[in-house]
């Protein structure tokens, strides 16, 4: 047992040496020791010697998410001659310490307790090995916008096959709209340009002008992708996916008058114009964060003061004579050569004058702009500026297609709609989903040359498995017992990917089979099977019922309900992590156990824990139809609506058992959860004979 200070992050809250000192006695451990940062050099090195020294046969680390570094401990395990998959993780950091800032002594025990559950999961944990997959050398590449063109003239110039899907007829996305580029004042159809050229010139790369994905099936490096265009459908077989699909300007129709008064524009309308030729605007008001940092939509656009910068900038050098102003929150010129932009932008005559949202400006006018009336903020006063024009600045926001094809790809988007990457640190440019990758304006507003580079760093990505030409599959999967099957095929109709299938043995009897390449380790068909012949590897029965068992065991069980969570390892355990990150602080009831989907909770757990003395069972999933398994969700909301029943039956309140879906964005929606099931539960044991249930 290795338990993590994470320097303050995990130590500035739980008592570290006091949980070491527990995990000695826990029957099994023979070796416990803390370490400042378990996933440092030091760390790590410590754990291979302690491996060695004293034969150890399972590892428990308690430190922080999986999603981040259980990959770097199982590697440590193999390096030290023992099976990667004889590795258990506890989370202490985004699921105890974090979220019980003002709590530590229930912050203290809470990690006894998840210790003692790891312990107990690890005790049970088999050697497993994972099977090699072939990578088809071929890469889809959604939108043809800069980040797109770049992912797929890099993948091209390495000789792969890149099939590059554009919804439009013309390359080069928003930028091509673009009349000049910062820095430097480069016209925006010579970046355009450059691009496709180098596009033309590789005869590895095949554009799909007018297409579309529609339908999407298998798996890294074997994906089957059915595309509508204007040429009919088309199949395509391929190993990887960029996502590069971009964003569009918010229209600001009906905002600031924004399609009522001629005269204001959207900066995309400027810009149009300006391409067109047109150079006579007089003077014009430039009104930044329009329809953005509001209710409606809470985020900074991060590119709009520039953009508002650069044209304001160009139609002072275009016309000295007018009369420029940039009405600002604050300018967000991060860098220095956006700063520089700046002040030439003062240099130029451009006046730049604050107000408040409290006090946003209005326009003025009847058919026409006249003037714009706004609050200054810094001179205390309100002022009227003569305008010819009003140009709204407004933010880049997800396309409307985003949340549909982030279903298809079965991967997530956050709150305000963008593609959420697996981590923002550790897995850039990468989606949770093995062998989909995202660049570009399509997971957050993004300047063209991070645009460029996310391309490029994508496709690098993309790259690795295709040259490899296999990959390594999770030995998560499911196996079945043929001596217990019964052949009834209810896994088989469970398994939303075809993995299982039934097989005629000697003698006519029909035995289930799975195919460990195809199974995505869901675990939908081990809770669907009865008799319990098919299983998932890491997560089977004896296991989970075995982190059950130990946490409805309590030497000192105290007057506070104990609340069992079970939670999808893609979103909803994502979102726990999330509220961690966020410091949401919650009551300390619950305790997280991980399943890879939400289909793998049999009912036959829900009610070991709750006649065992556990007080409530949450099973927490992906939204439905955002499932990273397609179905999953699906097949948990049906076993609820059965295990209700069951629990009237049984005299069981049905509140002790609850279904909540929560994204990996929602980690204030898991918080608001915990503390309603808490307060619920309290509740039911206040009023219960002698208060306890």
């Amino acid at each position: 047992m290795f338990v993590c200070h994470c320097g303050s992050n995990i130590g500035g809250v739980v008592r570290v040496p006091e949980v070491v000192d527990y995990a000695r006695r826990l029957p099994l451990v023979r070796h416990a020791e803390d370490n400042l940062y378990t996933c440092s050099d030091a760390g790590l090195s410590s754990l291979r010697q302690q491996i060695r020294a004293h034969e150890l046969t399972r590892v428990v680390v308690a430190s922080c998410t999986p999603r981040t570094h259980e990959e770097l401990f199982r590697r440590a395990c193999e390096q030290a001659g023992l099976n990667r998959y004889l590795f258990e993780f506890v989370n202490l950091r985004e699921h105890c310490s974090w979220i019980h800032l003002r709590e530590p002594d229930r912050a203290t025990a809470k990690a006894k307790e998840l210790v003692r559950l790891g312990v107990a999961k690890a005790a049970l944990l088999e050697p497993l090995e994972r099977s090699r997959a072939p990578v088809k050398p071929a890469c889809l590449v959604l939108g043809a916008g800069v980040a797109g063109l770049a992912a797929a003239t890099s993948l091209g110039r390495q000789g792969f096959e890149v099939h590059l899907v554009e919804r439009t007829l013309r390359l080069g996305g928003l930028v091509a709209e673009l009349f000049r580029l910062l820095p430097g004042d480069r016209p925006a159809a010579d970046l355009v340009g450059s691009l496709a050229g180098e596009l033309g010139r590789s005869s590895h790369v095949h554009v799909h002008l007018e297409a579309s994905l529609e339908a999407l099936s298998g798996f890294v490096g074997a994906f089957r992708a059915r595309l509508r265009s204007a040429q009919g459908p088309l199949e395509l077989d391929v190993g990887t996916i960029v996502v590069a699909t971009g964003a569009r300007e918010l229209e600001p129709l009906g905002l600031l008058r924004h399609g009522e008064l001629d005269g204001v524009l959207a900066e995309l309308e400027l810009e149009r114009a300006l391409v067109a030729g047109r150079r006579d605007f007089g003077n014009v008001v430039f009104i930044n964060c329009a329809g953005a940092r509001g209710p409606e939509r809470a985020y900074c656009g991060r590119l709009c003061c520039a953009v508002a910068i650069k044209n304001a900038r160009y139609l002072a050098e275009l016309d000295p004579r007018a009369r420029i102003t940039v009405l600002q929150r604050d300018i967000m010129a991060f860098g220095t050569e956006l700063e520089s932009e700046y002040r030439r932008a003062r240099e130029a005559g451009v006046r730049f004058v604050r107000f408040s949202p409290e006090r946003p400006p209005a326009v003025l006018g009847e058919a026409r702009v006249r003037s714009v009336r706004v609050y200054h903020a810094l001179a205390g006063e309100e002022i009227t500026i003569d305008a010819d024009h009003v140009v709204l600045t407004t933010p880049l926001v997800p396309h409307p297609e985003a949340p549909e094809l982030g279903r298809m790809l079965k991967v997530p988007t956050d709150a305000d709609g963008f593609f959420l990457e697996a981590h923002v640190k550790l897995r850039p440019v990468e989606f949770a989903t093995d062998g989909i990758f995202v660049a570009g304006a399509a997971r957050f507003p993004a300047d063209v040359r991070e645009a460029v580079s996310q391309g490029m760093a994508a496709a690098a990505k993309a790259a690795a498995p295709m040259a490899a030409g296999e990959i390594a599959v999770e030995a998560t999967t499911a196996v079945c017992d043929a001596r217990a099957c019964s052949g009834c095929g209810d896994c088989e109709r469970a398994c939303p990917f075809g993995a299982v299938a039934l097989r005629q043995e000697q003698g006519g009897r029909s035995v289930a089979e799975v195919n460990a390449v195809v199974c995505k380790g869901c675990g939908a068909c081990a809770a669907a099977c009865r008799p319990g012949a098919m299983q998932q590897r890491g997560f089977d029965d004896r296991q989970l019922m075995a982190m059950v068992d130990s946490l409805a065991w309590d030497e000192e069980r105290g007057p506070e309900p104990k609340i069992l969570v079970l939670a999808c390892n893609w979103c909803s355990y994502a979102g726990a992590d999330m509220a961690g990150v966020s410091r949401l602080q919650m009551p300390p009831n619950c305790r997280i156990v991980r399943v890879m989907c939400s289909a793998r909770v049999r009912p036959e757990l829900v009610l070991a824990a709750l006649t065992r003395g556990i007080d409530a069972v949450l099973v927490t999933g992906c939204h439905p139809g955002d499932c990273h398994y397609s179905e999953g969700n699906y097949h948990t909301r049906r076993r609820a609506l059965v295990l209700h029943e069951l629990l009237d039956l049984l005299g069981i309140e049905r509140e002790r058992f609850q279904v909540r879906w929560i994204s990996a964005a929602e980690g204030a929606k898991f918080a608001d959860t915990v503390r309603t099931v808490v307060q619920r539960v309290r509740l039911l044991r206040a009023a219960a004979p002698g208060g306890e249930r």
